[in-house]
């Protein structure tokens, strides 16, 4: 299988969230089958649909040979190892991790959607994943650039 460029979304907001989501990006680079490209600078927001401290954000790109799915399997083993729990919809998490692109895939499984579904509604995806890739699109949606208006409302700042 040729390698292709994935965004893995990472938060945090239980425990040492700082720290959880560094260590995911060093997981997401000794990962069989992937490679670390580059990730964002950290980022705290606000919960959204969710309630707890502020989390903690930021946006790894990797270049993978792991299918899909398979990708998503290894990133919930990340988050098992971090104690993630997900006693009901946006729960505050440990640690959480999303595969936010796929090369230019779109993906529709029982498991997966690729792109992520909300990837062009939140400020914390949106934010790390343009200082990754400035002029990247997201398939069938078009440049995520032209998505920032509409999530300027909410906060969201460097660390």
């Amino acid at each position: 299988m040729q390698p292709v460029t994935a965004y893995i979304g990472i938060g945090a907001n239980l425990g040492d969230a700082r720290a959880n989501v560094q260590d995911a990006i060093a997981r997401l680079a000794r990962l069989p089958g992937a490679s670390l490209v580059d990730a964002s600078a950290s980022y705290r927001t606000a919960p959204i649909d969710s309630s707890g401290d502020d989390y903690i954000n930021a946006v790894a790109r990797i270049s993978t040979t792991l299918p899909a799915e398979e990708l998503l399997q290894a990133l919930h083993a990340i988050e098992a190892a971090h104690g993630r729990e997900r006693p009901y919809r946006n729960a505050p998490r440990t640690l959480d991790l999303d595969l936010l692109l796929y090369g230019d895939e779109q993906i529709a499984s029982a498991t997966l959607t690729v792109p992520h579904p909300r990837i062009t509604e939140r400020a914390f995806v949106l934010v790390p994943l343009l200082a990754l890739a400035p002029a990247i699109a997201v398939p069938g949606l078009g440049a995520a650039q032209d998505f920032l208006a509409a999530v300027a409302d909410q906060a969201i700042s460097r660390l």
